[in-house]
């Protein structure tokens, strides 16, 4: 008789980090902007209605870029500007929780990506994910840091028009 305590855990967990030249407000509206994830490697669109923000509870959709099926994710935990938690829930037989974390330092913001993988088809889905996985915290701090020198861009010449 198998009890459950005699299966295998397929689990995998991992963080990637990047210090970012933006601000952390900046960054938390890069993250939080739901409708607007062209920023994210691993997701091709979502359904989320422009201006719709993270907030718990919220259940929404998104399409990833090499699987062409709707998966949806429930906003766990939202601490403005310091965490914003999320699971996904893809296929039976997996599920994932992603971690966002942004911390301001003496050398910029700190902004941390972290990833559990948890089901028995992990181990086949963290060997497509893990190189994707790898690039979502820079990805954030490069649109994050972009925002932020358009929005200087733009501020600087309506100063110039005075």
């Amino acid at each position: 008789m198998g009890s459950e305590q005699n299966r295998p855990k397929h689990r995998f967990n991992r963080t990637y980090q990047v210090l970012s030249t933006a601000s952390v407000e900046t960054l938390w509206q890069v993250l939080t902007n739901l409708a607007d994830m062209s920023w994210h490697p691993m997701i091709n669109s979502t359904d989320a209605p422009r201006g719709l923000t993270a907030k718990p509870g919220l259940i929404y959709r998104v399409i990833p870029r090499w699987f062409p099926v709707p998966v949806r994710i429930f906003v766990e935990r939202v601490l403005p500007q310091e965490l914003l938690s999320v699971r996904l829930f893809p296929v039976p037989g997996l599920e994932e929780r992603v971690i966002y974390r942004l911390e301001s330092t003496v050398w910029g913001t700190r902004v941390s990506y972290s990833i559990m993988l948890r089901g028995w088809l992990s181990p086949v889905v963290w060997s497509v994910l893990k190189p994707y996985a790898a690039q979502v915290a820079a990805a954030i701090a490069a649109a994050a840091e972009q925002a932020a020198a358009k929005a200087l861009s733009k501020s600087r010449s309506n100063s110039e028009a005075w």
